[in-house]
């Protein structure tokens, strides 16, 4: 396996694709907000004390899309040019999906992954004085397309 984030010496740096052609990419992301039975039931019924949780986790994670590369450090910048966070509400929690899209030079692979974590991340904040037991699980990445690789799709169950 070519790892080419890595210089002879071994040390990291920055891939070169100033040479890669743009063209139109995305990927989705997913991942799931587990909480109680209660916290549930005050998101369905509008009773979490912070306030509109769903609304805050979603703006949330279309801001942390945009701002990945000063998070994630051998990030490109790329042109993000939407970004979708949906949240459905389930039995077991919340279920954050996050696609991103971009006309550039590099795949938004790791942008959707930021999305759906800092997306989870403000839900728990949004929800801990009600649940402070949740957990954030299985944050993935589920498809991806264009690009020299082409397309992917997650095989799950």
């Amino acid at each position: 396996m070519d790892l080419n984030h890595l210089r002879s010496d071994g040390t990291a740096h920055m891939v070169d694709v100033s040479g890669k052609q743009v063209s139109t990419r995305s990927a989705t992301a997913r991942g799931i907000v587990r909480m109680a039975p209660h916290a549930v039931q005050a998101l369905r019924g509008g009773t979490v004390p912070k306030g509109d949780a769903l609304g805050v986790a979603r703006v949330a994670g279309i801001q942390a899309a945009k701002r990945t590369p000063e998070l994630v450090p051998l990030a490109h910048p790329v042109a993000v040019h939407a970004v979708e966070v949906d949240l459905d509400v389930t039995d077991a929690g919340v279920e954050i999906t996050a696609t991103v899209r971009t006309a550039d030079r590099t795949g938004v692979e790791m942008e959707a992954l930021t999305c759906v974590s800092v997306a989870a991340l403000a839900m728990v904040d949004m929800v801990k004085a009600v649940d402070k037991e949740t957990t954030i699980e299985e944050v993935r990445v589920t498809a991806k397309s264009g690009g020299r690789s082409g397309d992917w799709v997650r095989g799950e169950p």
